[in-house]
């Protein structure tokens, strides 16, 4: 198989079957809390498929933006590249061309922190609104909603009804960000990625794969900072 590969283990009890995860930060093999499968025999079945993403995350890890967080940088929301102002105002706010964050709540702390806590509260509002508009669409409860900095995923489901969604989403376009949130609601009912789970996807994202296809070759766009890596 040419070089051993490089990979994490980690128990979830949000995993309901074995799988790999492979992105830009390397491979992580996820298990069930209560699964005895050997992570080195599904790697082994896996091997080409493992080895042709780890090639192309190579290749994005190039592509990463070297972000400076100063005034005049643009950053994405919402799909947009939108101009970061700092100035004095009462409180951050948000147009069609730029992001405008608070003066006094920058020299208090940084860009960085004070940029990310903006992104954090939009998500918040945002994906909140999107996840409960889509749950009544399609007819489900969730149990609640979480925001992660997930360094593997977008998103999960858990068995007990948490929706967990990554806030860095918040950077990608409307579409794409619907896309996730009705890939997590559809495991509360099809608990896998077979026919019927992408039956269900479709019947609300009849162009999900075009969507899936956007985050995966877009992905780096959404890394906040190269310590995300």
């Amino acid at each position: 198989m040419g070089n051993p590969i490089e990979y994490e283990v980690r128990r979830s009890a949000d995993a309901n079957e074995p799988r790999i995860d492979v992105d830009i930060h390397g491979v992580t093999v996820v298990l069930p809390e209560s699964e005895n499968a050997r992570p080195s025999r599904l790697l082994k079945e896996n091997a080409a498929w493992v080895v042709d993403q780890q090639r192309k995350y190579d290749s994005y890890r190039e592509q990463v933006p070297d972000r400076t967080f100063e005034a005049g940088e643009c950053f994405p929301l919402l799909g947009q590249d939108r101009e970061l102002v700092i100035e004095s105002r009462q409180k951050h706010e948000v147009d069609e061309d730029s992001i405008r964050l608070r003066k006094s709540a920058v020299e208090q702390s940084s860009v960085k922190r004070v940029l990310e806590n903006f992104y954090r509260s939009r998500a918040r509002d945002y994906l909140t609104d999107r996840t409960d508009h889509y749950a009544e669409q399609m007819g489900d409860e969730y149990e609640k909603l979480e925001l992660r900095n997930q360094r593997t995923r977008w998103g999960s489901c858990s068995t007990g009804g948490t929706i967990s969604l990554n806030w860095r989403l918040i950077m990608a376009p409307p579409d794409v960000v619907d896309y996730l949130v009705v890939h997590e609601l559809a495991h509360l009912t099809e608990q896998h990625h077979g026919r019927e789970f992408w039956e269900l996807v479709g019947e609300h994202i009849p162009e999900y794969k075009e969507k899936a296809k956007w985050l995966e070759q877009n992905s780096t766009n959404l890394i906040f900072t190269k310590s995300d890596l």
